[in-house]
């Protein structure tokens, strides 16, 4: 999307059927102007034309609305005095995308029951690897040096 000075989306990209807050800080906010009203509509022809107030705020005036259907999001915004910012008569245009409908497939992927049993028989190799070596560490010293005797099961029971 292209960048507009003055003018900012909480999103990279306009969506049909999603949410959009828009941040104004144009000649109106810079101005001190207390009210101001974000005129907009869709495609060439400005379908689905409305206007709704901002909310006043440090960083700008700010709103929040739906993008419908369209090419486009035509935007033009106007104040307490019926003074227009509409970029010079130009409005204020950006490109609406589709919403995705593609499905992501996976091919040579294991799957999600086949990469669990991976990882529950890593896991079990990793606890049999730390006990061994850390029987090596702690018998291994004992019995080259002769201390070590096993238990037998009689020693054990009594």
């Amino acid at each position: 999307m292209e960048l507009v000075k003055n003018i900012f989306f909480n999103t990279d990209k306009l969506i049909e059927n999603s949410s959009v807050r828009i941040s104004y800080t144009g000649t109106f906010f810079q101005n001190g102007c207390e009210t101001v009203y974000a005129h907009y509509g869709f495609g060439p022809e400005w379908s689905n034309t409305t206007e709704v107030e901002m909310t006043k705020t440090e960083l700008g005036f700010q709103t929040e609305i739906t993008i419908t259907e369209g090419e486009t999001f035509n935007l033009c915004f106007r104040n307490e005095n019926g003074e227009w910012d509409n970029n010079e008569g130009q409005n204020y245009t950006f490109p609406v995308e589709k919403p995705s409908t593609e499905l992501i497939v996976l091919e040579d992927e294991p799957t999600y029951i086949g990469a669990t049993r991976k990882l529950r028989r890593s896991y079990i190799w990793s606890k049999k690897i730390k006990l061994a070596v850390y029987k090596i560490i702690t018998y291994l010293p004992k019995i080259i040096s002769g201390n070590y005797t096993r238990k037998s099961k009689t020693e054990d029971n009594q």
